[in-house]
């Protein structure tokens, strides 16, 4: 991956504050509150632009900035609303080629646990049973059936962070990895 270029906040501002407001606008109906969000969107594009690791993942890195700062106004304004209800799955930009290509290898790593985790990990996370119901298809106890998952789910992050390095955003979305050169087999680089 390329070191991003010094990229020219005067340009970024040119190409994308429209585009912005508006996706803003669909979220925060309010244009002067929008308009300080989007404010406060460019003053983290500037100082975290040089964090871009990789230049063809601006767009991407812009939005997330700006789902982020629609999330945080609502934390702020509402924090007792779900703020999910505000940010529902058409935002998640199409283009999200790390997100995709991280998600890809899920499934392979997962059949890679020992069995009984990796029956608990496809029945809950791929086949999206809940635990309760996991529990009665395997015969265990809710609180067996949870544990499984939770060291299913501990098993896979390890085996993850073993093949790359994550970088993320401060909410855990995954911005931009690179391959650990001594172990990354399985995520097929």
């Amino acid at each position: 991956m390329e070191k991003t270029e010094n990229n020219n906040i005067e340009s970024i501002w040119e190409e994308y504050y429209d585009h912005l407001l508006m996706f803003i606008l669909k979220k925060v109906p309010d244009k002067s509150t929008a308009e300080d969000i989007l404010q406060d969107v460019f003053i983290k594009i500037l100082s975290n632009i040089d964090s871009l690791i990789d230049s063809t993942k601006l767009k991407n890195w812009i939005f997330q900035i700006t789902r982020n700062a629609i999330i945080d106004h609502y934390r702020k304004s509402k924090p007792s609303e779900n703020i999910s209800l505000f940010l529902d799955n058409e935002d998640i930009d199409a283009n999200d080629d790390v997100t995709k290509e991280v998600g890809s290898w899920i499934f392979p790593f997962i059949i890679t646990l020992p069995e009984k985790y990796k029956e608990a990990l496809i029945l809950s996370e791929i086949n999206g049973m809940s635990q309760k119901e996991m529990a009665d298809h395997l015969g265990i106890s809710h609180a067996g059936a949870k544990s499984r998952v939770q060291r299913g789910r501990t098993m896979l992050k390890e085996k993850l962070t073993e093949c790359c390095i994550f970088h993320a955003d401060k909410y855990g979305n995954i911005m931009d990895y690179s391959h650990n050169p001594d172990d990354c087999d399985s995520c097929n680089n």
